[in-house]
């Protein structure tokens, strides 16, 4: 059985190595030993290898090697698989830098996720959970609503590469089809037939394409002004299509809708569940998974459990995506205070806000890595907390939060790593770790999305959290 994998340079050393155990991104991990191929002033050492699982026998070519550790890439399987080894469905697969795991059964890609989690509250915070939440899963293989696919042009050949990032390169792979992309998409060699079709198909830097549920964008990032003719040609594309179409010569703010230029710059998604409708700019910040966002937000709010006439305060809340539903929950009685670093999507959010007719909502324009404890609205008190921070998490906010005087407090993360370390001075505060898991936002990758409820000791009594 032979692994799809780049040419390796011919004088890197292949070995033979019995698989222990995964990794947290999900690589093989050996050591070197008593094999006969094996150095022998390298006995012990640990070697990280990708696509190689526990209890297999393997062909590694290493690809790096440092003081205490070594990586490498499986080039052949010796032994019978691993019971949990699955025959990936892209071919792209150990060649694309996009999807690392689609190797591994789905069960036991969230099981390792979930050790992820546990092991890094371990070791950051020393805290567990006193209960697991069952995982939040993909419903469907297809999740991704969002992408950027690379462009690049290459003149001697006279060729035009269409596709993603190779694993640690810059170098782009064409891609005729990603089998995580949202199937509306349809095939990327109909889009790239369409690039190589344009006049200036050297000053295209990349396109992205977003969705929401009932409309599609695509968005032409160029670096040189486009001919009457190239416009006219994607033009017909999208339309064919029903796609709105967007270029983009310099920064975000040069973004403009070609198709309908008196249209509104917007997609659409909604959430049934809270009976809230959001509108978004094609190169916002959006969940790329439709079928995990519901159950996270219905599973955010039911762990807060949000009475009426609650004050709530929603931290890096984007253009409302939980702010809304939060909302929703304390009802018209209520108060919903939501803060972002972004005054764009503090905009948004105000204006997704108006748009479901939410009076009881106040957005704020705010760093979040900086002081804030001068605003009027962190001085307000709040009943519960809701924080959904980026991969650095919240340390600073973490240090103010006893100030908020929030009981119920649920962080949602991108990060187990800052997660943790998060956890411990909210632990500091007084703040037990009740519940806590993981959420299969990205399918067969190694990012590890989680949600955790911590509750103020003195409350936890009051509340009937054990249901």
């Amino acid at each position: 059985m032979k692994h799809r994998t780049k040419p390796r340079p011919a004088q890197q050393p292949i070995y033979t190595f019995q698989v222990e155990a995964l990794s947290h991104e999900g690589r093989g991990i050996a050591h070197y030993g008593t094999h006969p191929d094996h150095p022998s002033d390298k006995q012990g050492k640990k070697v990280f290898i990708s696509y190689a699982l526990p209890g297999e026998t393997v062909k590694a070519q290493i690809t790096n090697v440092v003081k205490r550790l070594e990586e490498a890439d499986s080039i052949e399987l010796l032994s019978a698989p691993a019971a949990t080894r699955v025959e990936p469905k892209c071919p792209h697969f150990t060649v694309c830098g996009g999807c690392n795991m689609q190797h591994i059964q789905q069960d036991e890609q969230i099981r390792l996720k979930q050790e992820v989690l546990k092991s890094h509250l371990e070791h950051f915070a020393g805290i567990q959970p006193e209960q697991w939440l069952e995982p939040l899963r993909s419903q469907r293989e297809d999740y991704r609503r969002k992408a950027r696919i690379g462009v690049r042009y290459i003149p001697a050949q006279d060729k035009l590469v269409v596709g993603f990032r190779e694993r640690q390169s810059n170098r782009l792979i064409s891609i005729d089809r990603c089998v995580v992309l949202d199937r509306e998409f349809g095939s990327i060699t109909a889009l790239k037939q369409l690039l190589e079709s344009l006049k200036a198909k050297a000053a295209i830097g990349h396109v992205e394409l977003a969705m929401g549920d009932a409309d599609i964008a695509l968005v032409v990032r160029h670096t040189e002004k486009l001919s009457a003719d190239d416009v006219n040609q994607l033009k017909q594309f999208t339309l064919n299509k029903q796609w709105q179409l967007y270029l983009q010569p310099a920064g975000s703010d040069s973004l403009h809708r070609v198709d309908d230029p008196n249209a509104a710059m917007r997609l659409h998604y909604a959430v049934d569940e809270f009976d809230v409708k959001f509108g978004f700019n094609p190169l916002d910040f959006t969940q790329v998974n439709s079928t995990i966002n519901p159950q996270m937000l219905k599973l955010a709010c039911d762990l807060l459990q949000l009475q009426q006439g609650e004050r709530v305060l929603d931290l890096f809340c984007g253009l409302g995506n939980f702010t809304l539903p939060l909302a929703r929950c304390v009802g018209e009685t209520g108060q919903v205070v939501a803060v972002e670093g972004s005054e764009e999507m503090v905009q948004r959010g105000a204006e997704n806000a108006k748009n479901n007719a939410m009076s009881h909502v106040h957005f704020y324009s705010q760093d979040l890595t900086k002081d804030f404890s001068h605003h009027s609205w962190a001085k307000q008190g709040f009943d519960a907390l809701l924080i959904d921070p980026p991969r650095s998490g919240a340390e600073e906010v973490m240090h103010y939060v006893p100030k908020f005087g929030a009981k119920r407090i649920v962080y949602v993360s991108c990060n187990p790593a800052t997660l943790a370390r998060d956890a411990g001075v909210l632990a500091k505060h007084g703040y037990r770790l009740k519940k806590a898991g993981v959420m299969d936002m990205f399918t067969h990758t190694g990012h590890v999305e989680s949600i955790a409820l911590f509750v103020k000791d003195k409350e936890i009594n009051d509340l009937e959290y054990d249901k």
